[in-house]
């Protein structure tokens, strides 16, 4: 059984599989315990903080049960090892939450054909289901596209409760546990959905997509590659934060930045479409209007210009830097 992801989901996981007597356990994390990650990563205690949490995990599991053997890996699961490290078990739990590593997991899972245990959580809410061997459905037949960089916060941003993960990682194991021993009906084309605030779960219903990429008809993935999504690059006119005010005499600010990244406030005579929302909003854009895209940072911007570009809008300029550049240059901006 391989486990990517050693914090909020893998703690529960790890500790369940290994007390039922899985034989072999594959942890790769490539993260450090952290003061904040101990409301919800019960493997570890404050002695831990600094240490690698794939060798403390390791170290917790065979201390709960001496008779299994663990493989730690303490490094980042990604392209150059996935398909390799995925073809050596029998079951693969995602326990991870980089929307770019659950793409490349679920890639090299379809190639290989091995079964994947999904879960996630936010906040108060928590996602379970489990891709068969082959993948069909798969990943991808749910989230056909990775959102916009940075538009969703992480859990350390956004925050989550702390018994949220462990009742998600408990599904987990149990999921994994009847996949790996042929019981029960795993959650193959069903999603479970949990609300803590209401104490109340769900199970959907999903098929698989014909035109998926990876387990469609004809698919177009052949081999697991990562996507980074903090790497866009686009061919855009870019101009640089001291350049903002002077440009915005005849140009409309377009502020993309999520709700939860604009807390400190807009620019008045900004246009705020967050990037999650852009496309759904687009109608309210005039193809006639120079705007300046900006994000934070300067990333999301790169993505909004690329669907606003294949939307055939033209004029359109890139804050370099983002809007963080640009409050750093003046103090009496403070919407970053």
């Amino acid at each position: 059984m391989l486990c990517i992801g050693a914090g909020g989901l893998g703690s529960p996981v790890l500790a369940y599989l290994a007390a039922a007597g899985v034989g072999r356990l594959g942890i790769i994390d490539d993260d450090v315990v952290d003061e904040t990650n101990l409301q919800r990563q019960t493997l570890f205690s404050t002695a831990d903080v600094g240490r690698r949490k794939a060798e403390v995990a390791a170290e917790r599991v065979v201390a709960a049960n001496p008779g299994i053997s663990v493989d730690v890996l303490t490094r980042r699961f990604d392209d150059t090892i996935a398909r390799e490290l995925v073809r050596l078990y029998d079951v693969v739990v995602d326990c991870t939450d980089r929307f770019s590593t659950r793409y490349l997991i679920n890639d090299a899972c379809v190639l290989e054909r091995k079964p994947e245990v999904f879960g996630s959580i936010y906040r108060f809410d928590g996602h379970v289901t489990v891709f068969p061997a082959g993948g069909r459905p798969c990943y991808r037949c749910l989230f056909p596209q990775a959102p916009p960089p940075d538009s969703v916060p992480s859990c350390a941003e956004g925050g989550v409760l702390g018994a949220i993960a462990g009742i998600v990682g408990t599904f987990q194991a149990n999921e994994a546990l009847k996949v790996l021993l042929g019981i029960g009906e795993p959650l193959y084309g069903r999603l479970l959905t949990v609300d803590a605030l209401l104490s109340s779960s769900r199970v959907l219903a999903y098929q698989r997509d014909p035109e998926c990429v990876a387990c469609g008809n004809a698919p177009e993935i052949d081999d697991a590659r990562e996507y980074r999504e903090d790497e866009v690059v686009i061919d855009v006119d870019e101009i640089g934060p001291e350049e903002l005010e002077r440009t915005l005499s005849h140009a409309t600010l377009l502020d993309v930045r999520e709700p939860h990244e604009a807390v400190l406030g807009v620019q008045a005579d900004a246009m705020h479409v967050p990037a999650s929302q852009l496309e759904a909003r687009m109608h309210e854009l005039d193809s006639a209007t120079t705007y300046v895209v900006a994000c934070r940072l300067g990333r999301k911007s790169l993505w909004a210009i690329a669907r606003l570009r294949d939307a055939g809008f033209e004029r359109l300029l890139h804050l370099r830097g983002g809007l963080l550049a640009y409050a750093a240059m003046n103090e009496d901006f403070t919407a970053f």
